[in-house]
């Protein structure tokens, strides 16, 4: 079950696709052009690999792999959101890899509403809310909803391993 919305938040917002989220700033460390990406053979599928942040390895997920999306080329656009996430009193450390990341908005709990039950493209259970915007939904995504502590367990294994065959 995701957590409801309760006090005005601020949200980075990122583009997958023609569809654009958000993620609570709170969750955010920092946002990193999308620098040289290490492989890492035994990681999950969605995971792109690692980077290095300041001598540390950091897993990178690829969140159009992570939600099904079909892969497209990086581009100068192309980020990695690093976010420190509470998944079971664990803080996982992970980047996000999206097509581009635009700006910080301000949101309200009036202005977020539920997302449909029916015909929706997206596992409500990974949407905190809806946000409307113009013409445009913007997806309020709940990250640890999205990454389970199995999921950071693999990641943070992989990214290790890495770590200690680079020599690092």
């Amino acid at each position: 079950m995701t957590t409801p919305i309760t006090s005005v938040a601020h949200y980075i917002t990122l583009q997958l696709g023609n569809e654009l989220f958000a993620i609570d700033v709170v969750q955010v460390r920092e946002i990193l052009e999308l620098a040289q990406v290490t492989k890492v053979p035994t990681a999950p599928a969605y995971m792109r690999g690692v980077v290095n942040v300041r001598g540390r390895a950091i897993p990178v997920v690829d969140l159009r792999a992570k939600f099904g999306l079909p892969p497209i080329a990086d581009t100068l656009m192309s980020r990695v959101v690093v976010m420190e996430i509470d998944l079971d009193g664990e803080v996982c450390v992970v980047g996000g890899l999206a097509d581009s990341v635009h700006e910080v908005i301000e949101i309200e709990p009036s202005q977020v509403s539920a997302p449909p039950e029916l015909a929706s493209r997206w596992r409500t259970e990974l949407i905190r809310g809806m946000h409307r915007r113009g013409d445009q939904f913007l997806i309020i995504l709940d990250m640890a909803a999205v990454f389970s502590a199995v999921d950071c367990n693999l990641m943070q294994g992989a990214a290790g391993r890495e770590t200690v065959a680079a020599g690092q």
